[in-house]
């Protein structure tokens, strides 16, 4: 068996985790791989590897918070994933460093039993004619070239094809129920239950007040900003693409949903942190 490990960049007490669970696991005659930032913070002489090379693991374990959480999981793609939480606001991560040991070597024995169950999360995608991009666990973000004044542009919004609404704003997000409570919150978007099949499509800064929408995760949504320079797409605030004035961007389901081991995230828990 095969663990991945990613720590929280520039945190000791992440690495310090990282360092522990590599030695047990070690002990339980599993190969460990870091992550290539988490390997230099150990001092560790073979360089670490490259994330996306995760996907050939038996198990992924991120340490930090949900911005560690969702970079892993890029990489990691459909393995199976262990979030361990330092005290930051965790959706993603139900395991508290104390409990992290045990959790693991849980997870760790229920594999090689044939048992590791998971619970999986579904992704959003944003494709043109030209591309297709990097799966989110959060949203995708269509707008102009920057946010505030002079940065967005007229923003038009279909369903399926079918006009929902148009306008004046910085741009539109289309988030999972997950990312419900990240950046769509922020924009002041409705909260979705994990439990709930949908897509939220809301508006940013929007002039002439788009409503927020959430619909069933079976619909594609395509979202075009006229009147800017260009365009830009960012998928969970990371991966950024431009593309030109009136580029028709279609966000829906991605093929490939993140796959949670261990214990649920409390929903009603998580949003207590929140405050």
């Amino acid at each position: 068996m095969e663990v991945g490990i990613v720590a929280q960049r520039d945190n000791d007490r992440a690495v310090a985790l990282a360092r522990t669970l590599g030695t047990r696991l070690d002990e339980s005659d599993v190969r460990v791989r870091f992550d290539a930032t988490t390997a230099a913070a150990l001092g560790r002489s073979d360089g670490g590897r490259a994330v996306d090379t995760f996907d050939e693991c038996d198990l992924v374990v991120s340490i930090g918070g949900d911005g560690t959480f969702l970079f892993a999981a890029r990489g990691a793609n459909g393995t199976p994933m262990l979030g361990v939480n330092l005290g930051e606001v965790g959706f993603l991560n139900a395991v508290g460093p104390d409990e992290a040991e045990r959790a693991v070597q849980r997870e760790v024995d229920a594999y090689r039993r044939g048992e590791l169950g998971v619970q999986e999360v579904p992704r959003v995608a944003a494709h043109t004619e030209a591309w297709v991009g990097e799966p989110a666990m959060n949203e995708i973000v269509v707008q102009g070239p920057r946010r505030g004044r002079g940065g967005g542009g007229h923003v038009e919004v279909r369903v399926d094809g079918v006009l929902y609404d148009a306008g004046a704003g910085d741009g539109v997000l289309v988030a999972t129920p997950t990312g419900s409570s990240a950046y769509n919150l922020s924009e002041r978007g409705p909260l979705v239950h994990p439990e709930v099949d949908g897509l939220i499509v809301n508006q940013m800064a929007a002039r002439e007040g788009m409503p927020p929408l959430v619909l069933s995760s079976d619909h594609d949504v395509t979202v075009t900003v006229t009147d800017v320079e260009y365009a830009v797409v960012v998928s969970d605030g990371r991966t950024r693409r431009e593309v030109d004035p009136g580029t028709e961007v279609h966000v829906g389901l991605a093929d490939q949903p993140v796959r949670l081991a261990g214990p649920a995230v409390n929903f009603f828990e998580a949003l207590g942190k929140l405050d």
